[in-house]
């Protein structure tokens, strides 16, 4: 069944939930834009990786390659007068990495990249950290450069642009690099439908539109959230409004309801 809601499913906004959806939809979104732009573009979802800080790693459920374990070892001292104490055996710990995979639409002859996309993770707005440093200082080496930036925020927590801070639940921002001006935003509250946003390319040829919803729905269903998802359990933080904590109860009821009747009719 697709989502109880008609625009972004807060409970996608589980941190631990976050990177499955994320990589999904760098897979529709990238999907969707080389439908319309190929031959003339090609579009290749890339990767930055990070060591998680101290601070993401408390903030965040990250499992680490390899753990602790300390054992009594055995004296060896058969053939010797002296006794060898026994050590300590102590297995390398090494630092979790953060993957963040983002999309670049590039020229087909000259291989330039045209335009980044890069839809936000927890890492990116949280304050103080290795991962919001580094995606902070890419973002500023594109936005002077004549790529075109766009950013897809469908996080309520973290930090935001002081441009669009406080403005709405979600929000996608577009940069163009051929001009000067301001940014142009898609802001979008709780209750609405996702935007179709502009995907800039390079003159002669035209923006191709971006329907986010259809690629957030085209994640859902394909990664089948509506059987593992636990609509039961408390929306992640922060908090909603009390109206639209009663909204979101009130989908998830007409959409246990609906459910419930479609599967006695089977």
């Amino acid at each position: 069944m697709p989502s109880p809601f008609p625009g972004m499913d807060p409970f996608l906004e589980e941190p631990n939930r976050w990177p499955d959806l994320h990589s999904r939809l760098n897979n529709a979104i990238s999907e969707l834009i080389a439908r319309q732009v190929v031959p003339n573009f090609t579009v290749h979802i890339e990767e930055r990786v990070h060591i998680a800080s101290p601070e993401e790693i408390r903030r965040q459920i990250i499992a680490p390659d390899a753990y602790l374990v300390q054992r009594e070892a055995h004296a060896a001292g058969r053939g010797s007068t002296a006794t060898i104490s026994p050590p300590a055996l102590v297995e390398p710990i090494y630092a979790p990495e953060i993957h963040n995979r983002y999309i670049e639409v590039l020229d087909a002859l000259s291989q330039e990249v045209v335009a980044t996309l890069e839809v936000l993770s927890p890492a990116n707005k949280m304050s103080g950290t290795t991962g919001r440093e580094h995606f902070l200082r890419k973002r500023q080496a594109i936005l002077s450069s004549s790529t075109h930036w766009i950013e897809i925020d469908l996080l309520r927590a973290g930090e935001r642009p002081p441009e669009v801070a406080g403005r709405s639940d979600y929000c996608s921002l577009l940069a163009r690099g051929d001009r000067t001006g301001p940014f142009e935003v898609w802001y979008t509250d709780l209750r609405d439908r996702l935007p179709t946003i502009a995907v800039p390319l390079r003159a002669p040829y035209d923006d191709v539109p971006l329907d986010l919803q259809a690629a957030l729905d085209m994640a859902y269903a394909r990664a089948f959230y509506d059987e593992s998802l636990n609509y039961h359990r408390s929306v992640p933080l922060p908090r909603l409004s009390p109206a639209d904590a009663n909204w979101v109860a009130s989908r998830v009821r007409e959409w246990q309801q609906a459910r419930a009747g479609a599967s006695g009719t089977e």
